[in-house]
């Protein structure tokens, strides 16, 4: 018989050193991968600006937001009036209107203004003028959904809280995290594609708020707010579609994993927006068929 032990004869601490020594491996690998994607993959432009060194802050935001809109802020108004905030609101949805149309107005000025391939754009990653400006288009695009957050904390504030659906929640909380993929990794080329028409869509959607906060008067003639959902969900289509190009035309340069997050991306939203759509809509035209034809009934009876 050997004298060399079995690995069944193996002491258990030489066992257990050995899975310590093969954690520490992975943990080591995933540091390093982490460490190269943040690094040597990402965008150099931006290691210094704001928010751009990591997900993490931008992670912390969301589930910041998250915890505000469904536990502390209800908390907060369980037991108080809602607040007037017309004015308030006013402002901002003005502010908005016009910081989301010069952001359109900037990407636009790419896409229509000749500097950009509508059929895919790689990006530039040099320091030339033209290519940073498209850079901190993206970074204030990104920004932009923080600034959006106020949405969510007027409906509470307001005690609407009917209006912080599952769609409009999980919206505004991935958003920000979505967006940041853009400057870290791709400022300007097709990531601005879907920038451009999320902004225009919000130019019409803050206008639309900043008229319903005017009060009744207005109000009663705003008879377009269902086609809101409908130019978010064709934008959508449109930005799914577009983002699938570089799949398949790999001479136009555009990172194919980025192709494919703003696809998850608008094939996401679309479905949820779908959803949203059907309930807030269609349960409406239902209901108004039931009571015309209740109304019917009762004068025949």
């Amino acid at each position: 018989m050997s004298d060399y032990p079995r690995m069944v004869d193996i002491p258990p601490k030489v066992i257990s050193l050995s899975d310590n020594m093969s954690t520490m491996s992975s943990a080591g690998w995933i540091i390093d991968q982490y460490r190269e994607l943040m690094e040597e993959k990402s965008d150099p432009r931006v290691s210094d600006w704001m928010l751009m060194s990591s997900p993490l802050a931008t992670v912390i935001l969301c589930l910041s937001y998250l915890l505000i809109v469904r536990v502390l802020g209800p908390l907060f108004m369980a037991n108080r009036e809602p607040y007037d905030l017309k004015y308030p609101m006013l402002a901002y949805n003005l502010f908005q209107t016009l910081f989301n149309g010069w952001i359109f107005l900037g990407a636009a000025s790419f896409w229509f203004g000749g500097k950009y391939n509508w059929i895919c754009q790689a990006v530039d990653y040099s320091t030339d003028p033209q290519a940073i400006s498209a850079l901190s288009l993206a970074w204030w695009f990104y920004f932009s959904k923080f600034i959006d957050f106020f949405d969510s904390f007027f409906f509470i504030l307001r005690k609407k809280n009917d209006h912080l659906s599952t769609l409009h929640v999980v919206h505004h909380s991935t958003l920000p995290l979505f967006a940041w993929f853009g400057p870290k990794y791709a400022g300007g080329g097709n990531t601005s594609f879907g920038g451009m028409w999320n902004t225009l869509v919000h130019v019409a959607m803050y206008t639309y708020y900043f008229l319903a906060a005017c009060g009744p008067q207005v109000q009663k003639h705003l008879w377009w707010k269902k086609y809101l959902t409908s130019m978010q969900m064709v934008q959508f289509v449109v930005v799914f579609c577009h983002s699938i190009i570089p799949l398949f035309y790999s001479s136009c340069g555009f990172s194919k994993p980025l192709s494919l997050i703003l696809m998850f991306n608008g094939c996401l939203y679309w479905f949820l927006f779908l959803n949203f759509y059907r309930k807030a809509y269609k349960s409406k035209k239902r209901e108004k068929l039931e009571k015309l034809d209740q109304n019917a009934n009762r004068k025949e009876d």
